[in-house]
């Protein structure tokens, strides 16, 4: 809502681009009840989704925007060339951003979130304590694969979509999504890797949140990267390349407390 300190803004894939679709809403609704436990109700949430498209009942503070693209014919991975596909999928997601940003006209801080991750309660109560700052990005956060265990991620904003809070103004909305070109959306809107060093370069850096602030889902049958859990991930492929750094590795496996569990609305 205008006057929210924190927008958070969920682009949700076409319906046909998801192998499971009741998957897909399992997911989002987790994640809009976990953004929807903000211990400060100085909040606002926008699910951007195509037209007609069945969506779970959503919590009270979040509206659906609805857009008309149509599916994105490389969404699935070894459909074509790895930077084809990637290059699609910013696209299609940086367009339903700009789309949700143009209709929600956010006037506090974003945050973009993938439709299965978890956000910490704290976020919203954080920023209130400096508007004025440019952002922050998510330096550590949580890696989950369902179970009992999460992995503490040092590169967590590398990994994760869910990991930048920005102020809205330096995300260069224009009145209507027609103004912004596709180069533009997609390295802005439709991606997390290049922001941060933008906005640097621009003389309006982003802070590392002081707190590990979400939980990135991966290992289902509906995360696009295709994901496996966090054997895989960090330990049986990597370490391969990196032994030397099996023992930090092991250090930052955890459990996945009550205490966790209760902050980012994890069931």
């Amino acid at each position: 809502m205008p006057g929210s300190i924190l927008t958070f803004l969920i682009p949700v894939r076409h319906p046909e681009n998801a192998k499971d679709w009741n998957l897909v809403k399992r997911n989002l609704t987790e994640t809009t009840r976990s953004i929807a436990a903000q211990s400060d109700p100085r909040w606002s949430g926008f699910v951007v989704a195509n037209r007609g498209s069945d969506l779970p009942t959503l919590p009270a503070g979040f509206e659906v925007i609805a857009v008309d693209f149509p599916p994105n014919p490389l969404h699935n991975m070894g459909s074509a060339d790895l930077g084809a596909i990637y290059d699609a999928f910013r696209l299609d997601k940086g367009k339903r951003v700009l789309s949700g940003l143009v209709a929600a006209k956010p006037t506090g801080h974003v945050m973009i979130c993938d439709d299965d991750d978890f956000v910490s309660r704290r976020l919203t109560e954080f920023v209130s304590t400096d508007q004025e700052n440019p952002g922050w990005y998510i330096e550590n956060g949580y890696v989950w694969a369902g179970g009992r265990l999460v992995y503490r991620s040092s590169d967590f904003s590398h990994e994760c979509g869910t990991s930048h809070i920005i102020r809205s103004d330096l995300l260069g909305v224009p009145e209507t999504a027609q103004e912004m070109t596709e180069e533009k959306i997609k390295r802005s809107l439709g991606s997390h890797v290049s922001i941060a060093n933008d906005l640097k370069a621009a003389g309006t850096p982003l802070s590392p949140l002081p707190f590990l602030g979400a939980i990135y889902r991966i290992g289902h049958a509906g995360a696009h990267s295709q994901s496996k859990g966090l054997l895989h991930r960090y330990f049986f492929k990597s370490l391969i390349i990196h032994p030397h750094e099996v023992f930090d590795r092991l250090s930052r496996v955890a459990f996945l407390t009550p205490e966790i569990r209760s902050e980012f609305s994890v069931a």
